[in-house]
């Protein structure tokens, strides 16, 4: 039987070796431990993404605030699409900018950096958001098998797919994609828990992935999964809890 201990062993390991392999290739910068890696060719797989049916289509689209894909978040913006960028470390009782095109008054590749978006762009959280059509995450490794992804470690992204989930703004037919190094597309069946989540769209500088998730993809916040310092630190959870639990609103 797997523990919640194996499996984080388990995830801790396919990170090192992957953090390992882009610093030896000269693929990411050195220092890459830690991080969602910022890769070698993240334009060439912003602009491959943006060949996809599913990205033309979408009118707006919710990204994560990483380096790795501030090519995308620019994209986004030059291509008049709504773009929600989550505000890092969800720190914020409203966790998500929001940045309009055309409402922006600084250059977008200014807009789209965590610093930019934190003087320009106005706070929402889930209740003033719109649906999302397309969702872009950072990754540090993706399980070519199914598409399993696993991040640097932190459950932001968990997190922040929960809340949109929990809110009723992305379902299960919402498409989420990653751009990432070719060096991070694993030939193993990654392992993972009931809350990490597939991508449908794997996007590297040379090549575009497509998969079928074979797990649903978690149906919003699960109170019993929540660690007490995430609901100190990130404020929209505890809302989300109080709402779950009205006797709670009061306490």
């Amino acid at each position: 039987m797997t523990t919640p201990g194996d499996l984080d062993h388990a995830k801790h390991a396919i990170r090192q070796r992957v953090w390992n392999l882009l610093e030896r290739s000269n693929a990411a910068p050195f220092g890459v431990h830690g991080h969602i890696p910022d890769f070698a060719g993240k334009e060439q797989a912003a602009a491959r993404l943006a060949q996809r049916d599913q990205w033309k289509s979408a009118s707006i689209i919710k990204c994560n605030p990483d380096r790795a894909q501030l090519p995308v978040r620019v994209q986004a913006l030059h291509a008049g699409k709504l773009l929600y960028m989550a505000v890092p470390k969800l720190a914020t009782t409203k966790p998500f900018f929001l940045l309009d095109p055309a409402a922006l008054t600084v250059p977008f590749e200014i807009a789209a950096t965590s610093t930019g978006a934190a003087d320009v762009a106005p706070l929402v959280g889930p209740q003033e958001m719109r649906p999302v059509d397309l969702v872009v995450c950072g990754s540090v490794a993706i399980g070519r098998p199914d598409g399993v992804r696993i991040g640097k470690g932190a459950g932001y992204s968990d997190l922040e797919l929960a809340l949109l989930a929990d809110a009723g703004l992305i379902t299960g037919n919402t498409t989420i994609a990653t751009t990432v190094h070719e060096l991070q597309v694993i030939d193993d069946a990654l392992p993972h828990d009931k809350h990490d989540f597939s991508v449908d769209l794997a996007i590297t500088p040379t090549r575009i992935w497509s998969f079928t998730p074979d797990q649903p993809r978690p149906a919003g916040i699960v109170a019993s999964k929540l660690q007490p310092e995430q609901l100190e630190t990130i404020p929209a959870l505890a809302e989300v809890i109080r709402h779950q639990n009205p006797d709670r609103r009061n306490s």
